[in-house]
């Protein structure tokens, strides 16, 4: 398997110092290394199968400073009801290549609010047997003293938390309490029992947010002279200086703004604000997010915005522990002066992408943000598309910025397409950033879909006879391409809909779109309902036979066969919620009908269905090109009580597990297939958060 070539999409709450190690957000949060040559990145999740699907949640993570190797990781997608499972403390030996796993008794939140914030989870730089983790949703700081094998709760650290990003929510979401923020350690302090003895923690609470013990953890005070109304993002001691800085922001983001400051405080406990004062110069209120500190120059140090969303985020640099502060862009006789040149090389489609009028070219929702301690020339930090980063930072303010992002995916991919003899393998439907023609697997493309441009697609069909013609869904708004994706043209001819299902007829002459307002045919410049086809049912189009479109949901599957026009309830297949189609790429007739009940194939355009034997359930479903002419079905499907990526080559008499233990797709409920018809065994496969990959035999 192969990962699709995109490089962005990717927020990192945060690069160790020691292996340069990222954790992605806000999407989903999979931890990934850059150790290669290059800038390159490696995955270290890719393990993460159906049932360890909310490890992608990472809301933490260390790297030992004594035993560079060891890694360790928070899991957990959810602290709601969205996530059924609890979090875990996984832990490496071998730089995340393999990982162990100590189960916690409550839940983590990797794609939750406050998820940049950190680092939650800390190793004692002078003993690195222990280390302790905050936790979300009041339950507090825990500790282990066995390098992450078990955790026990620190009963005497009662400050939790308090602050909701919304305390109205009802979901369990944006109202559940954040917890804490930060932990540090200071290594110059002295030892007791053998461990380190002053300790910092910041809990998200915006009237008592920043705590120390000076006895290892046994005991715990609220720092005098800390700032009221905020709380930590960010917490890193210098220990050449003595002193810890903190970013303060008075939100949890990512999306938000916030009010802040940045203070240092000495080992004594004495807090100096070094708030840049460009804040205050420009009449401009900043949240702060991301900190670096330069091991080599002890006093030089960077800090962000963690959201400027006009005209872009800023970044401060000082050369003096923050009494002064330089910035990446400036306003000079009131007009925006940039310092920085810029581009996205590796990843050009993000800056072909950005629309007339938005000036945020340095990015959005900034909380990482470090220096590599062994070249201060050398930094990076995560934004809202990439990872931003650069080689002269010593240059600074006229540093080099680009895209440092290769190898790290964290797209979540809706709906993929690979239509025959269009001289394109693969076109894609992503959140966020749109979608893509893939005229190359290996090379990022260099735009995405544009004029009409829309941030999210949420599907995508072909004509089967004339397959140049493609179209698209997204944002209540439809496009149709007869190049293959090079142009579009938007359609005035369908109401305000959203999301669903489209299929378009063999012959580009007729649409089928269904959603929750409806299902609607589209033809001849004009919509029209289709009354006998219920809402939100997922549509296929028989690629051979332009009269034949197909549609199922929890009861069965309907059948048109005239052009859309309308449906007739053909089998009756009974699932506990909507199934999903697959057509066979050229023979008319020829449909396979995936549910949570089993998997089921019909040869006689979808009157009767035979149930696919050994089949427990399915979910997404793609045909392709097999040997002699024969084909290859690909399913996400339960056998034998096991979850994986299936393949069957004798039209689903058997299947066959073609996922392994260093590809498990996530979870794989949401995740979208297409297979060639051009390349025998060719499978593509859309990840919830890790992009999409390619399979050959």
């Amino acid at each position: 398997m192969r990962s699709i070539f995109l490089f962005g999409s990717l927020v990192c709450s945060s690069v160790s110092a020691y292996t340069c190690m990222a954790i992605g957000v806000p999407s989903l949060g999979k931890a990934n290394k850059a150790l290669n040559a290059g800038d390159s990145w490696t995955a270290l999740q890719d393990y993460v199968n159906d049932a360890l699907w909310n490890e992608w949640g990472v809301d933490a993570v260390a790297t030992d400073p004594v035993e560079p190797k060891r890694v360790y990781a928070a899991v957990g997608m959810y602290t709601n009801n969205w996530d059924p499972r609890n979090g875990s403390i996984l832990r490496s030996e071998d730089y995340g290549v393999t990982w162990k796993r100590t189960a916690l008794p409550f839940k983590v939140g990797g794609n939750m609010p406050g998820r940049g914030m950190g680092e939650r989870l800390a190793i004692d730089p002078q003993n690195n047997k222990v280390i302790y983790f905050g936790a979300r949703s009041g339950n507090g700081l825990w500790k282990s003293v066995d390098q992450g094998v078990t955790f026990q709760k620190v009963a005497s650290f009662t400050a939790t938390g308090t602050y909701q990003a919304d305390a109205s929510d009802t979901s369990g979401y944006s109202n559940d309490i954040n917890g804490l923020s930060a932990i540090e350690f200071d290594p110059t302090s002295a030892l007791i029992n053998g461990a380190t003895s002053r300790i910092y923690v910041g809990s998200a609470d915006r009237t008592s947010s920043t705590w120390v013990s000076e006895d290892s953890g046994e005991s715990w005070t609220a720092m005098a002279g800390q700032p009221s109304g905020v709380f930590p993002h960010k917490m890193k001691f210098s220990a050449t200086e003595k002193v810890l800085y903190i970013t303060y922001n008075s939100e949890s983001g990512p999306y938000s703004a916030g009010t802040g400051s940045v203070y240092r405080i000495s080992s004594n406990g004495t807090f100096s604000n070094i708030t840049p004062a460009w804040v205050v110069t420009n009449n401009v209120t900043i949240g702060y997010g991301g900190l670096a500190l330069d091991a080599q120059n002890p006093g030089t140090m960077m800090v962000s915005a963690m959201n400027l969303w006009g005209p872009d985020v800023q970044i401060f640099r000082s050369n003096d522990s923050g009494a002064s502060w330089t910035t990446i862009w400036d306003y000079v006789g009131g007009v925006q002066k940039n310092y920085y040149t810029y581009d996205t090389e590796k990843a050009p489609w993000i800056n072909n992408q950005r629309q007339d009028g938005d000036t945020k070219i340095l990015g959005w929702m900034v909380e990482a943000l470090e220096i590599n301690p062994f070249d201060s020339n050398h930094w990076l930090y995560g934004t809202g598309a990439t990872i931003y980063g650069g080689h002269n930072l010593e240059s600074w303010p006229a540093v080099h910025v680009t895209s440092l992002a290769d190898g790290v995916e964290e797209t979540a991919v809706q709906d993929l397409i690979a239509p025959p003899g269009i001289n394109t393998p693969l076109i894609s439907a992503v959140l966020d950033v749109a979608g893509f023609v893939h005229k190359d697997l290996d090379v990022s493309p260099d735009d995405g879909f544009e004029n009409p441009f829309w941030a999210s697609t949420t599907a995508l069909d072909f004509a089967g006879l004339a397959p140049k013609n493609i179209l698209r869904i997204g944002d209540s708004k439809l496009a149709t391409s007869s190049d293959a994706g090079a142009t579009w043209t938007l359609s005035t001819a369908v109401p305000a809909a959203s999301g669903g299902s489209i299929a378009y007829a063999a012959d580009a002459s007729s649409i089928v779109w269904t959603s929750s307002a409806g299902s609607l045919l589209v033809s001849n410049g004009s919509s029209t309902t289709i009354a006998s086809l219920p809402t939100n049912i997922a549509v296929v189009s028989d690629k051979a036979d332009p009269k034949f479109f197909y549609a199922g949901d929890e009861t069965g599957v309907y059948v048109s066969s005239d052009g859309g026009k309308t449906f007739t309830r053909s089998a009756n297949i009974t699932s506990y919620g909507e199934g999903l189609l697959a057509v066979h790429p050229a023979k008319a007739g020829d449909v396979w009908y995936s549910t949570n009940t089993g998997i089921y194939h019909s040869t006689n355009f979808g009157k009767t269905f035979t149930a696919s034997p050994g089949v427990q359930s399915g979910t997404h479903i793609a045909v392709g090109k097999g040997a002699e002419n024969g084909t290859n079905v690909f399913a996400f499907a339960t056998v034998d009580s096991t979850v994986a990526l299936m393949r069957s080559s004798d039209e689903g008499a058997t299947w066959e597990v073609i996922s392994d233990a260093e590809h498990g797709f996530g979870s794989a409920n949401p995740n979208p297939l297409a297979a060639s018809w051009e390349t025998e065994g060719m499978v593509f496969i859309g990840t919830n958060g890790r992009g999409i990959f390619y399979g050959l035999p």
